[in-house]
């Protein structure tokens, strides 16, 4: 596994949004590990966009940003009181990993 840094930052603001938030909790959520993610970088007619997915309770939160770090397309699915199917935290399903080539 290789960790790096992002060479943007996402704003708190459109993470808050995609989990219904106050901004300020974000921070201290991610601190904690209650607000995990993941981070994609864009290949070929993607290049220069990132896709960070982020997991909170039962919910997913899929953000596409620019190499600045500004949200361009965000979609949210929430299962409520029912936990997140696995198949929607694993990387190597399509179906989990929406905009993967395979």
């Amino acid at each position: 596994m290789n960790a790096f840094a992002a060479p943007f930052e996402v704003d708190a603001e459109a993470i808050a949004t995609g989990f219904g938030l106050e901004a300020s909790a974000v921070p201290d959520l991610m601190r904690t590990g209650a607000i995990t993610g993941r981070l994609y970088e864009g290949v070929g007619e993607d290049a220069g966009q990132w896709l960070c997915v982020f997991f909170f309770r039962n919910a997913r939160l899929n953000l596409v940003v620019d190499a600045a770090g500004r949200a361009l397309r965000r979609s949210t699915i929430d299962f409520g009181d029912r936990p997140l199917p696995a198949a929607l935290r694993d990387p190597r399903n399509p179906a989990g990993n929406p905009g993967a080539r395979r």
